[in-house]
């Protein structure tokens, strides 16, 4: 599976507006601070995945209770995107692929949300899952239709998207971790593929001994 390259444009764009996300959202430039402390926030107050509903890649609906009782492993992205949503969805894979079998789709799930529900329908959901080797059931795309209910997730996970005017969006990237309890437990960076699959590996590995 090919690493997919941005464009020299769409990596200025999203310099652009990356700067001023990271100004708007950091009070004049204390990204680390604030974003850490943004992280440190959620991951204390540990908030629950708020009732929206979901369309995937195959057409189906459904409300977070379809994962009652997995972990579940979530990035947010949109598929037009040409800079950092490729290399989000590519770390991820390589989570996925580092994780035992016998926890996938078991004890945990993959959940890639789309925060542009206009244009990432099922089809083209359906079409970007190939390229990151997603199945579909394991590990799923999903968008959520209804505005106000994309709005309060992305708000419930401090996942903050600034459109640019042009159908590109300016956001944060990381990798959230969800509990059986459909809890926030934990936020990781996106770039830490070893260490996010190690905590995974650690949690699961912990539960299954709990039984």
């Amino acid at each position: 599976m090919g690493k997919l390259q941005p464009t020299i444009l769409a990596s200025i764009v999203v310099l652009i507006f990356g700067v001023g996300l990271f100004y708007i959202g950091t009070d004049g430039f204390r990204a680390y601070t604030a974003e850490t402390a943004r992280v440190h926030r959620l991951v204390d107050d540990q908030p629950s995945f708020p009732d929206v509903r979901m369309e995937d890649s195959f057409g189906r609906e459904y409300g977070i209770s379809e994962f009652d009782d997995k972990y579940i492993f979530i990035t947010f992205l949109y598929t037009a995107c040409m800079s950092v949503c490729p290399q989000l969805e590519y770390n991820m894979a390589q989570v996925y692929d580092q994780l035992p079998e016998k926890y996938v789709g078991e004890d945990i799930v993959f959940l890639s949300i789309s925060f542009d529900p206009d244009r990432d329908d099922p089809k083209t959901l359906n079409t970007y899952k190939d390229y990151f080797g997603s199945d579909g059931e394991t590990w799923r795309m999903v968008r959520v239709p209804d505005e106000e209910e994309l709005s309060r997730l992305l708000d419930t996970f401090g996942v903050i998207v600034i459109p640019d005017g042009e159908g590109n969006f300016a956001h944060n990237s990381a990798f959230y971790l969800v509990d059986k309890n459909g809890q926030l437990t934990d936020v990781m960076d996106y770039q830490e593929v070893d260490a996010a699959a190690s905590t995974l590996k650690s949690i699961l590995k912990k539960e299954e001994g709990a039984l």
